[in-house]
């Protein structure tokens, strides 16, 4: 039988994805009358293998899937057997050298003109753009503390230098303020400081 693959790419030839994506992809191919699977080179990497070390299976990849998304995987995948996609599913793997990978997993049929003779999915490993949206996170929010201490500690410096206060007691009517207002101390810190910046009695 030719078949007639009705989705974008092949196994054969991959997907140009570094030129969109800055995360690993891989295909895989599977169908029902010979109940083969056939892995691109991209996939068997994301696993931890290269061509010929492994023969890609459901048996094979299933104990590299994390215990608890088995059972939604075995789900997914007869699901798609049975009605087609587009469907998608995040999955966690450990590779051959036990890394965890992020994995996001979206499959369709094959279609021989109108009949399905298989299942085609492309996998997108998104362990490293969560792992850096994670990290820029964490920078920007270390960052913004260390922006709003100093605020704080310059409003502290702006109310002892107008009161005669000591630090302590700075903070504590920083504080009480921002109890009053149900607003977070650096906004009031912040506000001391642009009040004074621009000339005008900085609160009381």
């Amino acid at each position: 039988m030719t078949s007639n693959n009705k989705y974008p790419g092949s196994v054969a030839r991959g997907i140009p994805h570094d030129e969109f994506l800055d995360c690993p992809t891989g295909l895989v191919e599977y169908y029902f009358a010979d109940e083969t699977f056939r892995w691109s080179d991209g996939l068997y990497r994301i696993y931890g293998y290269e061509r010929g070390d492994v023969v890609p299976s459901m048996e094979m990849a299933l104990p590299h899937i994390e215990p608890e998304d088995r059972p939604k995987v075995q789900a997914y995948w007869e699901r798609v057997a049975a009605v087609g996609g587009p469907l998608s599913i995040y999955v966690s793997i450990r590779d051959r050298k036990d890394q965890q990978h992020k994995l996001l997993f979206s499959a369709d049929y094959i279609l021989d003109g109108s009949t399905p003779v298989g299942v085609w999915g492309v996998i997108v490993d998104l362990t490293q753009s969560i792992h850096t949206d994670r990290h820029q996170l964490a920078t920007e929010a270390v960052a913004a503390s260390a922006l709003n201490r100093a605020a704080i500690e310059q409003a502290k410096g702006i109310l002892m230098g107008r009161t005669g206060i000591d630090a302590d007691r700075a903070y504590e009517l920083m504080n009480k303020m921002s109890q009053d207002t149900n607003r977070k101390v650096h906004a009031i810190a912040h506000e001391i400081i642009e009040r004074t910046t621009a000339g005008s009695d900085g609160p009381t």
